[in-house]
């Protein structure tokens, strides 16, 4: 099906890598009369930077795109790709099946805290969620955060204030949906000079994300279309009024065939990106060596391997190709980044 591109408000339709039909149109983040108000009243000696951003509102229109699914296929290759994560998958693909039946209502579902040790894959199931939904991802670190403005912006009367990660996604972006990860939300600094969450209770519920205020911006935003996803090691430090408006979902360590099946997958995954032309099955013994290794590193892992068995110059994998310095791999946002 041949896409179309679409004018505010006007419905498009698309087709996903899942074949699924998509359906998108326009909801609106602000209100323009109130950001036309808000311009008019800044003093000559107001922030530039408010001034700036009004006026880009205002340029750009209040609306923006709602994707919205006709089925539930976009979630099934994630049962592949990302095996021990499937009871958040069943929990999604209900929440999806009744936006479908109701006729192609916007897809939420609760905030989800995916709880586990480290490496199991948790950020790059996020990443890949908000792939497949085919919306824009936002990564925030709750482990580098020191203020609550970082998600909720800080007053314009501060020097080098600005608007927040929220609003930013939304002025700045196509979506009215984006999907934030909220990572290592256990891990908040404890010198933070104000709450980092403080915003969150605002936004992680849904009657008051409609009428969210960055204080940057001091103009209500419908945050209510926006996707959560945190990810925690421990539980025991995240405040309880955040556990209650979230779905709790304790992620096991894949097995040792789930560790395979991730291996294999991303292996098809790198040479079917790349003409590089390696043989289009590793062998038993890079496969089971591969399975090893922490979900987080294995993509680089694989990467470096392919890059040494070019010097050497052979077209397959041996196992020990695989032997890479775990200190040179780490990737520090959890699992491994795009390629």
């Amino acid at each position: 099906m041949n896409e179309k591109v679409p004018y505010a408000g006007v419905e498009r339709r698309i087709a996903s890598p899942s074949s699924s039909l998509l359906i998108g149109d326009s909801r609106k983040v602000y209100n323009i009369a109130e950001v036309e108000k808000a311009l008019g009243e800044l003093s000559a000696s107001a922030n530039d930077g408010q001034r700036t951003l009004y006026e880009k509102m205002l340029r750009r229109g209040a609306s923006r795109s709602l994707v919205r699914h006709s089925n539930t296929d976009c979630l099934h290759p994630l049962y592949d790709s990302c095996p021990n994560f499937s009871s958040v998958l069943d929990e999604l693909t209900r929440s999806l099946a009744l936006s479908v039946l109701g006729r192609g209502e916007p897809f939420q579902f609760t905030p989800l805290l995916l709880l586990g040790e480290p490496g199991i894959g948790k950020t790059h199931f996020a990443r890949e969620l908000s792939k497949v939904l085919c919306t824009q991802f936002e990564f925030v670190s709750m482990n580098s955060l020191t203020a609550g403005w970082v998600l909720t912006g800080s007053s314009a009367q501060w020097k080098n204030s600005g608007p927040g990660r929220v609003a930013k996604a939304l002025v700045h972006g196509e979506y009215a949906n984006p999907l934030f990860l909220i990572d290592e939300i256990d891990k908040v600094p404890s010198e933070a000079q104000y709450d980092p969450m403080a915003g969150l209770y605002t936004l992680l519920e849904e009657s008051t994300a409609r009428t969210f205020i960055d204080e940057f911006l001091e103009i209500p935003m419908n945050t209510e279309y926006a996707s959560w996803v945190a990810t925690a090691n421990k539980i025991n430090t995240i405040p309880s009024p955040i556990l209650s408006r979230m779905s709790v979902h304790i992620v096991p360590t894949p097995t040792k065939d789930q560790s395979r099946g991730i291996g294999y997958n991303l292996y098809k995954e790198i040479i079917g990106k790349h003409d590089w032309g390696f043989q289009s099955e590793p062998s038993e013994a890079v496969l089971e060596k591969l399975a090893a290794k922490p979900p987080r590193d294995m993509k680089q892992i694989l990467r470096a391997a392919f890059g040494t068995a070019t010097l050497d110059k052979r077209d397959y994998l041996i196992p020990k190709d695989l032997d890479v310095d775990a200190r040179i791999i780490k990737a520090p946002m959890g699992f491994y980044p795009n390629m």
